[in-house]
C-alpha cells in the first residue's frame, strides 16, 4: 500500500487541508477502481467500512491478490469534516460558498467534444484508452477558484479514467439504495445484489453534475455525439451507494458492507478471493425519475405508520403529521406505488420539509432529480 497526500487550500491565510489517498495494486494493470466515502462528511457510515476495507486490501496485496488498482480515500471530505455550526456537524455544504460537496464536478464531455474531433476510430478499445487520456487532460486543466473546487479537482482526478467508481454515501434514515446511470443498469445487478439494495435508482442525467455522473455520464453523452461508427461502450461502473442512514454506525454493519463490496470487486476480477454466489436481488431498477419526494402540508409531529423497505401502494398511509396546537392530523400518502426507501431523521417539521421518498416504476418527472 501506498499512502499519498495532496494539499487542498493554498498556504496564505486560513486553514491547510490535505486529502488522504491509499493505493493498492499496480496502475496500469487490470482495472482500476476508486472508492471513495465521506464525500458529504457528515455520512458517516463509509468512513468506518472503509477501515475495514483498507485491513482486508492490505491484506490481499500482500498475498499478490490485487489483480488491478485500487484507490481509497476514506475521508473525502476534509474541509467538510471541519465544519461544524453550534456543535452539530454541517458537511454537506461548503459554508464558504454555499456549495454542495456532491455537485458542480466538471463534465469533461464538453471539452472532449472537441479534442476528439477526428481522432476516433473503428475500435472501441482503442477509443476507450484514448478517451480516457483526454479525459485526464481535461481534468488537468480545470483551474479552481476556491478551495471546494481544488478538492473536487483532486477527487475527480483519482477517478476520471477508473473502470469502477463506488461512492459511499448514507440518507437521513434509509434503506440501502444506488445511484447509477441507465446504460450501467446490467453492470450494477451484482454489486445490487451483494449490497442488499432495496432500490436501484437510473437516470442518463440527474442534474447539477454530481461526483458519480461525473466519472460516467461522459461515456454515453460522447457515444450520442460521435455516433455508432466511432463505438464508445460506457466503459466506467460507477454509482453512488447509500449505506442507509446516518446513525447506521458499527462494527457489524461495516464488516458486513465491506464484505460485500469486496466480493463485488472479486466478482470483477480486481481482488483474487474466494467468491460467493450471488444473492438474489431484492429489488429491480427503477427510474430516478419515477422517485416521489414526500413533503410536509404544514408544521407538525411526524408519525411514521410504515417502515422503511416497505412496498407501498399509491394512496396507502406511511405517516401522520399532527399540529400539537390545533391538533390537525394529516396522513401523508404517495400518489405512485412503490418502495419507501428513505426518510427524515427529523420527528417535527416544518411545512415543506421532507418526509421521505417513494421508488417508483414509472418515471413521471424531469429536470433536476436529486434534493438539494
Amino acid at each position: 500500500m501506498q499512502a499519498h497526500r495532496q494539499q487542498i487550500s493554498t498556504t496564505a491565510g486560513g486553514g491547510s487541508y490535505q486529502l488522504a489517498s491509499f493505493h493498492f495494486g499496480t496502475p496500469g494493470l487490470g482495472k482500476k477502481v476508486y472508492i471513495q466515502a465521506a464525500l458529504h462528511a457528515d455520512e458517516v457510515p463509509g468512513m468506518l467500512v472503509s477501515q475495514f476495507l483498507r485491513t482486508e486490501l492490505t491484506a490481499l496485496e500482500a498475498q499478490g491478490k490485487v489483480l488491478g488498482e485500487i484507490i481509497l480515500v476514506p475521508a473525502a471530505n476534509p474541509l467538510g469534516l471541519a465544519q461544524a455550526i453550534h456543535g452539530a456537524p454541517f458537511g454537506r455544504f461548503d459554508l464558504s460558498t454555499g456549495t454542495n460537496f456532491n455537485r458542480a464536478y466538471k463534465h469533461v464531455a464538453d471539452d472532449l467534444k472537441v479534442s476528439l474531433d477526428g481522432e476516433l476510430g473503428p475500435d472501441a478499445a482503442a477509443n476507450v484508452a484514448l478517451l480516457r487520456e483526454h479525459a485526464r487532460a481535461s481534468v488537468a486543466n480545470w483551474q479552481p477558484t476556491t478551495d471546494a473546487e481544488a478538492l473536487k479537482k483532486i477527487l475527480l482526478g483519482m477517478a476520471i479514467d477508473a473502470d469502477i467508481v463506488l461512492d459511499l454515501h448514507c440518507d437521513n434514515e434509509a434503506v440501502v439504495h444506488i445511484y447509477t446511470g441507465t446504460p450501467l443498469a446490467d453492470a450494477v445487478a451484482p454489486l445490487s445484489a451483494l449490497m442488499g439494495a432495496h432500490a436501484v435508482l437510473l437516470a442518463l442525467e440527474a442534474g447539477e453534475e454530481p461526483f458519480d455522473e461525473a466519472c460516467s455520464r461522459l461515456w454515453w453523452d460522447l457515444a450520442a455525439h460521435f455516433g455508432p461508427a466511432f463505438p464508445i461502450p460506457p466503459a466506467c461502473l460507477s454509482t453512488t451507494v447509500e449505506l442507509r442512514g446516518e446513525m447506521d454506525v458499527g462494527y457489524q454493519l461495516a464488516q458486513q458492507d465491506a464484505h460485500a463490496l469486496l466480493q463485488f470487486l472479486g466478482h470483477s476480477g480486481v481482488i483474487d478471493i474466494a467468491l460467493e454466489a450471488l444473492p438474489a436481488p431484492l429489488c429491480a431498477p427503477t427510474p430516478l425519475e419515477g422517485v416521489e419526494p414526500i413533503v410536509a402540508p404544514h408544521a407538525g409531529v411526524l408519525v411514521f405508520l410504515k417502515q422503511l423497505g416497505d412496498v407501498v401502494e399509491a394512496g396507502e398511509a406511511i405517516a401522520d403529521l399532527i399540529d400539537p396546537v390545533s391538533g390537525e392530523v394529516s396522513t401523508l400518502r404517495p400518489t405512485v406505488p412503490g418502495v419507501f426507501f428513505a426518510r427524515t431523521a427529523h420527528r417535527h417539521l416544518l411545512r415543506g420539509m421532507a418526509v421521505g421518498k417513494i421508488a417508483g416504476a414509472k418515471a413521471f418527472r424531469a429536470g433536476k432529480l436529486l434534493s438539494s
